[in-house]
């Protein structure tokens, strides 16, 4: 049977643990300082808060990106230059044999594409001409 009841009772004595600890941590007293502003020098004391944040987030920031650097560096570009190398080990000689042939495609492509081009605008004008008349 309490095998069965074994979540019911960890609960149990989980929330009679927070119900005797969470109720104490409130009745911490305030200090003399709560409350608004007395004098321009409270008020300036404020702003202070709001110099530091900025400065910190900066800080944080920076420390951050040299972390991410510094993984880069040593994990992620070791590992995927070498997978690139075995990549190009493969791929790279057959690239170059057909890099000619390739590059003939490429300028009749172009040039299919220099003769289209003004009669695919001229159509899309004659259209939009249509669309006002």
């Amino acid at each position: 049977m309490y095998t069965k009841y074994k979540s019911l009772y960890k609960i149990i004595i989980i929330l009679s643990i927070s119900g005797l600890i969470l109720p104490n941590l409130c009745l911490g007293e305030t200090s003399g300082t709560a409350g608004p502003p007395q004098s321009f020098s409270d008020v300036k004391a404020g702003f202070k808060v709001f110099e530091f944040i900025p400065q910190t987030l900066k800080k944080i920031w920076q420390e951050g990106t040299t972390w991410l650097k510094n993984i880069w560096n040593s994990y992620i570009y070791p590992f995927l230059h070498k997978i690139w190398q075995k990549i190009d080990s493969i791929f790279g000689k057959e690239i170059k044999q057909r890099e000619p042939v390739i590059k003939e495609e490429f300028k009749k492509e172009t040039e299919e594409m220099k003769k289209e081009v003004p009669l695919v605008t001229k159509s899309l004008w004659e259209k939009f001409k249509e669309l006002i008349k």
